[in-house]
């Protein structure tokens, strides 16, 4: 049944360009990612190993509703942890943050916490320019990242800078 008002994909329907429904909106330039859930088997160990590892980061828990939990910045709840008997592990979840000190801080609460190490804290070059990130996995296999995107500083050039400064003092 072909429907004109009906978006179609490029490589479903090659007749043409992609239609859209007559009284569709403005898009919306970059969607963002309001919540996403992880499920878990030990909502307890989970809930402990998070709030350290996610905690080092400035996440905290700011819902809990008995059979999950949400956890973010200030009252966000963008990533929750809910019970599943049935949770088999093995999801990836990045975290983004603004300083390559915050990755380091994340590994350490992590391997602190009891998570399992599956990359210090480094550059990643073949995942991005200025990609810094450090993966711990959890107990239950589920692979956690936090990512920093900024420009490396430059050690050499701040410490000619301490040294021109503490020799124009003498």
């Amino acid at each position: 049944m072909d429907r004109p008002d009906v978006v179609v994909g490029p490589d479903i329907d090659s007749a043409g360009p992609l239609r859209t429904f007559p009284s569709m909106p403005a898009r919306t330039k970059i969607v963002g990612l309001d919540h996403i859930s992880a499920p878990v088997k030990d909502l307890k160990a989970a809930r402990k190993f998070y709030g350290a590892a996610l905690g080092a980061i400035g996440m905290k828990i700011n819902m809990d509703v008995g059979e999950a939990f949400g956890m973010g910045s200030k009252d966000q709840k963008i990533f929750w942890l809910a019970r599943d008997k049935k949770a088999g592990g093995g999801g990836h979840y990045a975290f983004q943050v603004e300083n390559p000190e915050e990755v380091d801080a994340f590994y350490e609460a992590a391997i602190e916490a009891g998570g399992q190490d599956n990359g210090k804290p480094g550059p990643r070059p073949n995942y991005g320019r200025n990609y810094y990130a450090a993966f711990v996995k959890d107990k239950e296999g589920n692979n956690i990242e936090v990512v920093c995107y900024a420009k490396p500083r430059k050690p050499a050039a701040r410490a000619k800078s301490r040294a021109r400064r503490s020799s124009s003092r003498t």
